[in-house]
């Protein structure tokens, strides 16, 4: 039987690929601090990577798979020191942010990367984390290691709220008006959070070795919302509202509270625009956007339309500002 050991495995992505696992017939171990459950069939030994002894209880095994999807180098380095030589094939899930630069349209894995840095405080050091979390798997294991750079996970379940903001709002307006960043320029380019823990498999499987961007294909940011909009239901007006007069209302682009998900300034002409090439030869799978979409406002509606979000605007703050906006014209 194939011995695999997911380091986390009961986070969202990591969840899922330890349910892929065992839905494979593998036997799979989680390793986690034991806050969340592990997926039926699963095996969770619960531990701090912060502690030194965290590894301890597994490191004596032999492992077929070892995945990991920590951002924080120490952890990293750590789990390759301790489990390295006890592993057949290593997967670590980093993320495009580890690119350096996102100014070339198309670029692919062979693009420099962010200068690395042991530090992840913050979001703005999140790339330079995760190159650090890259380059101790490669040191270690290179030969037996693929790492995995996703691009925008999405789908049912997402913690961060970002993809699903729109689909949910364009079915809770129903025949109301939804505004939207007048953003000709923007592109989004996501991947199926299911889609991705195929793949994740299929690597460890296979025991491929090498670096590969796991994105979806870059689209216009117009369309994925007029998609959006037609799986929502919506039948109000969509507002475009100029990206300057966005900024001076004080919505964020990207992320978080008061934002516009997804939408980017102008000057990131790469982003979004990442090559998938290498993905598809290895046979990733891209699952139709409507159907992704079909799936998010699923979830959106199970867990309320209406709720407070970690992403995007709430609906009051979206009205303040189409009023303030129809005041300017």
């Amino acid at each position: 039987m194939t011995e695999v050991l997911i380091l986390g495995g009961t986070g969202w992505l990591s969840g899922r690929v330890a349910q892929r696992w065992i839905d494979a017939g593998a036997s799979v171990t989680s390793l986690a601090r034991g806050s969340r459950p592990a997926p039926e069939g699963a095996v969770l030994v619960a531990a701090d990577r912060e502690d030194p002894s965290a590894y301890d209880a597994v490191r004596m095994r032999e492992w077929d798979e070892v995945v990991d999807v920590s951002s924080r180098p120490p952890h990293v380095r750590s789990a390759v020191r301790a489990l390295g030589d006890r592993a057949a094939h290593w997967t670590y899930i980093s993320s495009v942010s580890v690119y350096a630069e996102a100014d070339v349209v198309g670029a692919d894995e062979s693009a420099a990367l962010a200068p690395p840095a042991d530090t992840r405080e913050s979001e703005e050091e999140y790339p330079r984390a995760k190159a650090a979390c890259e380059a101790a798997v490669r040191a270690a294991l290179e030969d037996r290691a693929a790492i995995v750079r996703p691009g925008l996970v999405v789908g049912p379940g997402d913690p961060t709220d970002r993809f699903g903001y729109w689909v949910g709002r364009f079915a809770l307006a129903e025949d109301g008006p939804v505004l939207v960043p007048d953003a000709p320029h923007a592109r989004a380019q996501v991947i199926d959070v299911d889609d991705l823990a195929d793949f994740v498999v299929a690597m460890g499987r296979e025991r491929w070795a090498g670096s590969v961007t796991a994105a979806g294909d870059s689209v216009p940011l117009v369309d994925v919302l007029r998609l959006a909009a037609l799986v929502g239901g919506h039948t109000g007006d969509v507002v475009r509202a100029d990206e300057s007069w966005l900024t001076t209302q004080d919505v964020s682009p990207w992320a978080g509270p008061s934002s516009l998900p997804l939408w980017l300034p102008a000057e990131l002409t790469g982003f979004a625009t990442r090559s998938n090439a290498l993905y598809r030869r290895l046979g990733g799978r891209l699952r139709p956007l409507h159907e992704t979409l079909e799936r998010v406002l699923a979830d959106e509606r199970d867990r309320g339309l209406d709720r407070s979000r970690g992403a995007g605007l709430t609906r009051a703050e979206e009205r303040a500002l189409l009023a303030r906006l129809a005041a300017t014209e």
